[in-house]
């Protein structure tokens, strides 16, 4: 488990704390959908996401590097029959750019769940450039979007995508808002 895994968790506690089940939500969807793969970029917005398929005996959690390794890693779990899903933040989107092409032109699924970074109340501004243009660049690469800015809707936000990819072999991203994962406080 690495560090900045670790720090996070005490983010999932404060989220767990306003009631806030969404990342219990989508572990059950995911389950329900029978993903066995799940490509991830450590993150503490999704921690309780990645936390909970950690801890299923029926599913593969996979750190990487870079986010485009989780598109490649997803298109072989679909030819050797899994399905995968990938986690990760908006910085990670514009990695993606070009390992998209693959999801798009071999017509593998791809769901990609996402928490934002780069919105309202963002400290910093690393992080602006790609949140205010997550959903265009995944949109260039023929993903179809939708966004939860309520806790209640991620978990229906997933299945929905989850349902749409796997039947038709298509590309979902939901984007999970600023306003359900918190903002990112750092400390001197």
């Amino acid at each position: 488990m690495t560090k900045m895994h670790e720090e996070s968790r005490g983010f999932v506690e404060t989220m767990r704390q306003l009631d806030q089940a969404w990342p219990d939500q989508v572990h059950r969807v995911l389950a329900q959908a029978a993903v066995r793969q799940i490509a991830y970029v450590p993150d503490a917005g999704l921690t309780g996401v990645i936390d909970a398929c950690q801890a299923d005996d029926a599913m593969t959690a996979v750190s990487l590097t870079t986010e485009e390794e989780g598109v490649a890693m997803l298109a072989g779990a679909w030819l050797g029959g899994a399905r995968g899903v990938l986690l990760m933040q908006s910085s990670g989107v514009g990695n993606c750019i070009n390992m998209l092409s693959l999801i798009r032109v071999c017509r593998f699924p791809l769901v990609a769940i996402v928490t934002m970074r780069g919105e309202e109340g963002e400290t910093n501004p690393w992080q602006m450039p790609m949140g205010r243009n997550t959903r265009a660049a995944f949109e260039m690469a023929g993903v179809d979007v939708h966004r939860a800015d309520a806790p209640g809707d991620v978990a229906r936000l997933v299945a929905e995508a989850a349902h749409a990819a796997f039947s038709d072999c298509e590309a979902r991203a939901v984007l999970i808002g600023q306003g359900v994962v918190g903002v990112k406080q750092f400390e001197d």
